[in-house]
């Protein structure tokens, strides 16, 4: 009954996203969800089933009913908290409360408790005192915690018992039949939030949570190992081997800068709003866009893999925190280190959040700037320095540069909780208006770092490399996981290092955020095949296509279609041309499947 309470109260917070849906529909997520319920209740009714078995047999008293009542309470206090964190972490990630959310959190508290900061915390605490007084008011008028001896022969007992512990192991089973519930149960409808309304918050976190902790193994094996890796590499082939070239030089410095959160739906000329990064429209002019571009998952873990890497997302791991796996992976550090260049990574929060200073140090990483580098008086939030901070550090440290550089710059403001040194641009209240905000004063930042970097000699054979680690939900609230527009990002090659005749140019090829790897090697003339999974996307012969992730779920897009599968409902949850021919919808599924698998298969073998 407690878990029908926080399914409604999870229906109920997300009511505008239940559009379209009827009455019937939302008896379903209920009568869909009874079997996972009823599966963790049975979970939680294993240890007081126990002491009443053991007590049964030994011992002249029964155990005093408190015992019971503050297990009951404990277990309504741990479902009210998950319940309240899955609010949060749903309404930032389109997903459920994973082993992820814990896992970030024990290793980087407080950027996690950031990353949060813009939830309603009042509201979902009062949520969540309102779900737990509920819950005891409930137990207190259904429940009956006393502990009763009843009399009877040992061999009486021993039936009952074996009795009762058989029942409870078949109701936390979920089924008869060999195969024991999953989360495919409570799947029934093609709208996501219907179906993960229907989910068990609480088992399915555990069932998450065991998963990442026993030993690895791939969970999404679709088909034999060589289909996958010849569907993958087919996916690969190349008619010729050329490309456009548009710098001026063959040894530019290169600045990437990894955008926090910059989604295409704050760029006009990629869609999006106007007015929310009016300089990067004046950069756009001056360089080449590519407006077609996907990040490879959804959290800046991935992308800086993806970006460095070429190495696509792996769902449910991430392969940065592996020190073990990530030494093995190519690096654009590495590679520019080895022809001679100064290698930088600037951060303005803290570098050993989610290992990455030790994959920096791993791939020949000459100089880390972060917080720890800093003074206090720079530091102006839980995320670090300000941009505009991050900026003027890294042209005081390249301007004394001897010989080329490579540098990436990772900006940290445009991140929740939408944190600003002055008056916010916007002046909504509104958590959309504070994210457009900072999204606006990363702009200008960029804009006075650029127009401070022309003053110095290195400016004129620099390429510089714009591009976002991921999407966001906001502005337009495009919290779908499996919604590829929630993976849309720019991607600008911009600087005086680019021919004059390529400056405003659009590429319009589909491609990942991965790709940059190769389309930069090739630019430059230097080798690209340790970056296997990256495509030059400045070869008018390369495939197009992109593939993003989420947990337990992934995305396939090609120019004339795109499907969206949930790896736990084994299921299609999204396609773009529904008209399509079917044919085609099929490949570009099996296309993912196979993706998906290869990824996983390689990520276990590093």
């Amino acid at each position: 009954m407690f878990f029908a309470i926080t399914r409604a109260t999870f229906e109920i917070y997300f009511h505008t996203k239940l559009h379209g849906a009827t009455f019937t529909d939302i008896v379903k997520t209920f009568l869909y969800g009874i079997r996972m319920d009823a599966s963790a209740t049975a979970y939680i009714a294993i240890l007081p089933l126990l002491v009443f078995v053991i007590n049964w047999f030994v011992g002249k008293k029964p155990i005093k009913s408190i015992w019971l009542k503050i297990y009951t309470w404990f277990c309504l206090f741990c479902i009210s908290l998950i319940a309240v964190v899955d609010l949060g972490i749903f309404a930032e990630w389109g997903a459920k409360v994973n082993f992820r959310a814990f896992d970030t959190l024990y290793n980087s508290p407080a950027e996690s408790m950031s990353s949060t900061a813009s939830s309603p915390i009042a509201l979902n605490l009062t949520i969540m005192v309102v779900l737990l007084i509920t819950g005891i008011v409930l137990a207190h008028y259904i429940l009956d915690h006393s502990f009763k001896k009843s009399v009877a022969t040992t061999k009486t007992k021993i039936i009952f018992s074996i009795f009762l512990f058989g029942i409870n192991f078949i109701i936390l089973r979920g089924t008869l039949t060999p195969m024991p519930i999953n989360q495919s149960a409570g799947y029934f409808s093609d709208n996501q939030l219907l179906d993960l309304s229907a989910q068990n918050t609480e088992w399915n976190l555990f069932n998450n949570v065991f998963e990442n902790l026993r030993k690895p193994y791939n969970p999404y094996l679709f088909m034999p190992p060589a289909q996958a890796k010849s569907i993958v590499d087919s996916a690969f082939k190349v008619k010729k081997d050329t490309t456009i070239h548009i710098l001026n030089t063959d040894k530019p410095n290169v600045v990437i800068i990894q955008m926090e959160s910059y989604t295409a739906d704050i760029i006009e000329s990629l869609g999006g709003e106007k007015g929310v990064a009016p300089n990067f429209e004046k950069f756009v002019k001056n360089g080449v866009l590519f407006n077609n571009i996907y990040s490879a998952g959804d959290r800046t873990d991935k992308g800086i893999i993806a970006i460095l890497s070429g190495y696509p997302s792996q769902a449910i791991r991430t392969i940065v925190i592996d020190t073990t796996k990530q030494r093995k992976l190519p690096s654009l550090l590495s590679e520019f280190k080895d022809t001679g260049y100064n290698t930088s990574y600037f951060y303005g929060g803290n570098s050993d959040y989610m290992n990455f200073d030790t994959y920096m140090n791993d791939h020949k990483t000459d100089k880390i700037i972060d917080e720890k580098t800093m003074q206090k008086s720079e530091v102006g939030t839980t995320w670090g320095a300000y941009d505009n901070v991050l900026f003027d550090k890294h042209i005081a440290y390249v301007s004394k540069q001897t010989k080329p550089f490579f540098s990436l710059l990772q900006t940290s403001t445009n991140h929740e909780p939408f944190l600003l040194p002055g008056a916010p641009h916007f002046k909504g209240k509104d958590v959309a208006d504070q994210f457009r905000s900072t999204a606006w004063f990363t702009d200008s930042c960029l804009n006075a770092y650029f127009e401070d970097a022309k003053k110095h000699e290195w400016y004129k054979n620099t390429l510089f490399i714009l591009v976002a680690d991921h999407g966001h939900r906001l502005p337009k609230s495009t919290s779908a996981a499996f919604d590829p527009a929630k993976y849309h990002i720019p991607l600008l090659f911009f600087g005086d290092a680019i021919k004059p005749e390529y400056r405003g140019t659009k590429i319009t090829k589909l491609g990942n955020q991965i790709d940059i790897a190769a389309t930069l090697l090739a630019q430059l003339n230097m080798p690209q095949q340790k970056f296997k999974w990256s495509r030059n996307l400045l070869n008018p012969y390369t495939p197009a296509f992109a593939f993003f992730d989420w947990d337990n779920g992934f995305g396939f897009l090609l120019p004339d279609q795109a499907v969206s599968y949930d790896s736990s409902g084994q299921r299609m949850i999204y396609v773009k041309n529904k008209t399509a021919d079917p044919a085609l919808t099929e490949k570009t599924l099996l296309t993912g499947k196979a993706f998906m698998q290869q990824i996983f298969t390689e990520y276990l073998a590093y």
